[in-house]
This record gives structure tokens, C-alpha cells and sequence, in this order.
């Protein structure tokens, strides 16, 4: 049977007041919303560049698929998702994607933009051998889950938000007994010593890279320097 695969990025539509609040300040409410949609528009160029991979936004709250359409590339799929937590959100969308008749079903956050191409790809390929893979992320918890069937109980039972949701969510998929496989550790964009790095690496990274991300620091580095102690 031919290896079908779908990506679909966990977006939440940006809200003043809502959005990435631990970097406010020293961002204002503006600034964070913007920062949000930049992060956002990156990943879709990440997922994008993945072979043969179909990109879906997986939308927060449902009725915002205009906002989203607005930013996603024409053909992307759209799965409307709400739920208690993000468990919730994450098992209904792949359970979502795999009706769909895609072999391969992942979700990524949408605030690791500058994570290498390479360990998406890795992630698609260990669906090849596993059951399950996470990209583990380094604050306990993990930033990409896939999956090959439906498994709802690897989202139930989760401290969300904590530093055990990996461990917790390992302990799940031991209990299933499925093969899992891991991926290397990367980061989220959530506080100020996390969009220093991102700033840092873009230094480093081709200048096509990350565009929308590189506007936004040009626009607000000095909001960034003005972080107070």
C-alpha cells in the first residue's frame, strides 16, 4: 500500500492578551500577536518543504479557517479541532487525518520554526518501523507526535503543560505496547531566553530562511534589547 503522510500544524489563532503572554513584556500585546503569526507563516514554509508531505493546519478555534486561509498555501487541509486540552486537540486531529486515508499522521507545533528540515523527514521515515514517534522538546515536553492508527490513549491521563507530559506520555505508550521511536530534542518560542536563541540562529541560517521571522526582529529589535532585568 502506498505510504500517503499529512503534517498538520497546531495553530491557534492569535489573540491580543492571549497570545504568547510570557514574553509580554517585553513585547506589547501588538508585538506578541505579530510574533505569533511569524512563527506561524515559518512553519508552514518548514512543513512545505517536506517530500511528499500534505500540510494541514489543524485550527483553533474552528471558525477562524478565513484567518488561516489567508495565510496557508492554496491546497492546504484545514481540520478544525477545539477540546479540553491540547490532548484532546492532538488525538482529534490525527484520528482526523488517518480517516482521511493518510498512512502517516503528524502534528507539529507551531512555535519551532527553526527546527531542521532533517528531523521532520526523520520523524516521517520512523513512521516506517513504529507505531509512534515524539520529537521531544526541552522543556519535558515534546514539540511533534505521529502517528500510524489512532491511539487515544496516549493523550489521556497527561499533565499538560508540565515538565512530565514526555515522560508521562512514554509511560502511555509502554502501557499500549507500542514501538515509539524518538527524535532529537528541540525547542519552543515561548520566553524571552527562547526568542534570544531563535534570534541568534538566524545569524547562522541561509538569509531565504525564516522570513517572516527575520521581518519581525528587524521591525521590533528594540523592544527585545529593552527587556527589563
Amino acid at each position: 500500500m502506498q505510504q500517503t503522510t499529512a503534517i498538520a500544524i497546531m495553530a491557534k489563532q492569535p489573540q491580543p492578551g492571549k497570545t504568547k503572554t510570557r514574553l509580554c513584556p517585553p513585547l506589547s500585546i501588538e508585538q506578541s500577536v505579530e510574533l505569533s503569526e511569524a512563527l506561524l507563516q515559518d512553519t508552514i514554509a518548514l512543513v512545505k518543504a517536506v517530500p511528499g508531505a500534505d500540510l494541514a493546519l489543524a485550527i483553533t478555534p474552528p471558525q477562524a479557517q478565513p484567518y488561516f486561509a489567508r495565510l496557508a498555501p492554496v491546497g492546504s487541509l484545514f481540520v478544525p479541532v477545539s477540546g479540553a486540552n491540547i490532548g484532546e486537540c492532538l488525538h482529534k486531529t490525527l484520528r482526523t487525518l488517518l480517516a482521511m486515508g493518510f498512512s502517516k499522521a503528524l502534528a507539529l507545533n507551531a512555535d519551532s520554526p527553526s527546527l531542521p528540515p532533517a528531523y521532520l523527514q526523520q520523524a516521517v521515515e520512523a513512521l516506517d518501523q513504529h507505531e509512534l514517534v515524539f520529537g521531544p522538546a526541552m522543556d519535558g515536553g515534546y514539540y511533534l507526535v505521529g502517528l500510524t492508527r489512532p491511539q487515544p490513549e496516549i493523550f489521556e491521563g497527561i499533565a499538560w503543560s508540565t515538565a512530565q507530559v514526555l515522560e508521562q506520555s512514554l509511560q502511555r505508550a509502554e502501557l499500549a505496547s507500542l514501538r515509539t521511536a524518538l527524535i532529537p530534542e528541540w525547542y519552543d518560542v515561548d520566553n524571552y531566553e527562547e526568542l534570544r536563541r531563535l534570534q541568534v540562529e538566524l545569524a547562522g541560517l541561509p538569509a531565504s530562511s525564516l522570513i517572516h521571522l527575520r521581518r519581525w526582529f528587524e521591525q521590533h529589535w528594540t523592544a527585545l534589547q529593552a527587556r527589563p532585568d
